[in-house]
This record gives structure tokens, sequence and C-alpha cells, in this order.
């Protein structure tokens, strides 16, 4: 009778799925906030507490170089919590996996709140970057479940709009928070948030993909799923790519607070606006992109703005080693390169998902992974190489956004990217 019930779900499932072109307007929005609440959560997570490495420090007793370690352990928990999810989500379906990993982080969060030391802090970081990582796959999955390839980079994009807001707001309301209430409130801050969530998703979370019996939840067979869907040469090659060039984003999240508060001596208030104008980069280029989209093909599209990419981290090294790179000047082109990061992003997801049509949030997870992997080890190596100068950033994000570039171009020489 279990079973019974159980095939009823999925074939109801797959009814409502067929839908998914017909969806109204409000059901799209209704879609789109839910999905970016969720993707917002990971970034707000860091964003929020960037303000809070000085008093962290403080508190106990340590440097900041070692408060970023915080960050690093947030960027392994995410990568491999999206491992966990992605055969979570494919066998039990988007709805239960996305309300228990966002419980688990909500008990995390409580848990930072109250930590005893700097080591326990990072690794109760960790198990938050757990709860928070199935966010990111179960957003992508659903929208993949229910949208072609072009509209997934659409409704990516607008996705990007909601979880925008987390860099604008995050670091002046950390700063707000810190200033009146203390570090540790911004942890009990985002246990009521993920609550909210957690509601939300309960309530008004119907679409995406139901159960699959038939995906055995078995280590060997888990593994082979995604050993299969590593070695497809079109999701391989564009994983690569979105995945440098989002470890960009990291880079400059890791050091930017060191950049601004050391040695451009802004106050801390100054630093949440500043950060956020900047991020506003990132969200002004994924709207760019869904109107771009109408008129330019996706991949030639993506190809001109990540050597616009290139072109920006060329200026920016250039200005710092033979002018003076005041702080205005620094601001408008990592605005640009956050712009550009904006469009390629949502866009390398996409491509890389086109031609995967069973297991999406396995494909999902191992996609994300794959980024955020890159996004930690490139966070530590930005904050080790840290030296109270601009260019250990710059170098970084000039070789990357040229790393990306490359993978990029032998993305689309190699693969066979079916855009329906």
């Amino acid at each position: 009778m279990i079973i019974y019930f159980e095939k009823c779900a999925i074939v109801a499932f797959n009814i409502l799925s067929s839908f998914a072109p017909f969806m109204t307007r409000r059901q799209t929005n209704l879609l789109i906030v839910l999905i970016g609440s969720i993707a917002a959560l990971g970034p707000f997570t860091i964003d929020m507490y960037l303000p809070a490495f000085p008093g962290i420090a403080k508190y106990f007793g340590t440097d900041e170089k070692h408060v970023a370690y915080t960050l690093t352990s947030f960027f392994v928990g995410i990568s491999l919590g999206q491992l966990i999810y992605g055969p979570l989500l494919d066998r039990f379906g988007r709805k239960i996996p996305l309300l228990s990993g966002l419980s688990l982080y909500l008990m995390a969060s409580l848990a930072c709140a109250s930590a005893p030391s700097l080591t326990a802090l990072i690794g109760f970081r960790f198990i938050q970057a757990l709860g928070s990582s199935v966010g990111m796959v179960a957003g992508s999955a659903i929208i993949r479940d229910l949208f072609d390839t072009r509209d997934v980079a659409k409704m990516l994009s607008s996705v990007i709009l909601v979880m925008g807001a987390a860099p604008i707001i995050a670091p002046s309301l950390g700063s707000f928070v810190i200033h009146h209430l203390g570090w540790q409130a911004i942890f009990v801050f985002l246990a009521i948030v993920s609550a909210l969530i957690i509601l939300g998703l309960y309530f008004f979370l119907h679409a995406g993909k139901g159960p699959d019996p038939s995906f055995e939840f078995k280590p060997a067979y888990i593994f082979r799923k995604y050993w299969n869907t590593l070695k497809q040469t079109d999701f391989l090659l564009y994983s690569v790519s979105g995945s440098i060039a989002m470890s960009m984003l990291f880079a400059y999240i890791s050091t930017i607070p060191f950049v601004l508060m050391s040695i451009y001596q802004v106050s801390e208030a100054a630093f949440g606006w500043l950060f956020g104008l900047n991020a506003f980069g990132f969200i002004l280029g994924s709207q760019v992109n869904r109107y771009a989209l109408r008129r330019f093909d996706l991949i030639p599209l993506t190809v001109a703005v990540a050597l616009f990419s290139v072109i920006i981290g060329i200026v920016l090294l250039v200005m710092a080693t033979f002018f003076s790179l005041s702080l205005e000047l620094f601001c408008i082109l990592i605005f640009q390169v956050l712009f550009s990061l904006g469009i390629v992003n949502p866009n390398t997801t996409a491509l890389s998902l086109d031609k995967i049509s069973v297991n999406v949030g396995l494909a999902t997870a191992l996609n994300g992974s794959l980024r955020m992997g890159i996004a930690a080890v490139v966070s530590g190596i930005a904050g080790s190489m840290y030296n109270g100068t601009v260019f250990p950033l710059l170098i970084m994000l000039l070789t990357l956004s040229l790393l990306s570039l490359i993978s990029l171009v032998a993305a689309k020489n190699h693969a066979t990217p079916r855009i329906r």
C-alpha cells in the first residue's frame, strides 16, 4: 500500500512538472522568492558576519587571519554538504531534504552564538554550512525540473535578484547588530531567519520532482552516479569554467574586509555600504543577463563577458602597480568585475545542466560542490596571501578570470550544448 501511494505521488509530481511552461506569473514569482530565499541564506550567513572579524578576533584573543578560518570552514561545509544532499533530493524529492537541512542550519546557528572558543566556532560554522548547502542544491534542481536551458539561465538570474539582497543588506545589518548587541546576536538573527524560511517552504513549496524509489541509496551506487555525471564532457567543462569564475567572488569576499578596513581605513559602517554597493554590480549583471539572452546566444554572450572580466583585471593590476589606486577607482573596477560574474555564473550553471535529464539533484549537487570546493581552496589561499597590500587580491582576480576564460573557450570548442 505504501509503495502504491509513493508511485501515485511520483505520477502527480510528473504531471505537475509537465505544466511548468504554463505556470502563472504569480506562481512563478512565488517560486522565485522561495528559491531566492533559500539560496540567499548561504551568502547572508557569510556577508553579515564579515564586519565582525575584528570583534571576534578580540573576543577570542587572536588575529583576523585566524578568524578567516571560520570562512574557509564554511566553504568546505557547503562543498561537502551539496554532495550529501544531491542523492537525498533525488531519492526523497525536494521538500523533505530542504526542511531537514534548514533545521540543521537553525540549530548550528544557535551553537555558533554560544561558541566557547574560536575552534568551536570554526566547527559550528562547518555544520551551519552543511545545513545551508541544501538550499543551493535544491533551488537549482527545482528550476531545472521545471524549465528548459535558456529559461533556466533566466530563472537563475531572477533568483540572483532576490538573493542579491544579502550582500547589500547583510554587512550594514551586521554592523548595526554588532554595535548594539554584539557579534553573537548575528547568529541568533540567522536562526530566526531560517525558522521563517522553514515555515514558508512548509506551507507554500509544492513544485519540483517527487520521490524516486528506483534511486538506490547505497554508497557504491551513488559514487557511480557521480562518476558517470562527471565524465560527461559538457557538464565537466562548463562546471569547471563556472567554478573558477565563482571562486573570484570568494577571493574577493575573503579579503575585502582586510583591504577596505585595514588598507583604505574605512569604518565598519562604511565597509557595509561599500560592500553592498559593489555587490549590487553582481545583481545588476544578473538582471542585464535576463534581457541580453533575448538578443544574444548564450555561449557567445558568456565568452564575451568573461573576456571583459580579464580586461578589467588587467586594468586593476596596472593601476595599482604604476599609478595610485584610490578607493573610488578600486570600487568602480571591482563593481565591474562583480557585474561580469552576475552574467557568467547563471549561464555556466545552465550550460552544465543542459544535457542532464535524470538525477538532476545529484548533478546539481556535483556542480555546486565543484564551485564551492574551489572557492574554499581559493578563500584559504587568498587569506594566507594577505600581506597588508591590495596586490594579492588583484593578482588572484586576474589569474582566476584568465583561467575561467580559457576553460570556457575550451568548453565552447569541445562540448556540444543543446539549447532548447
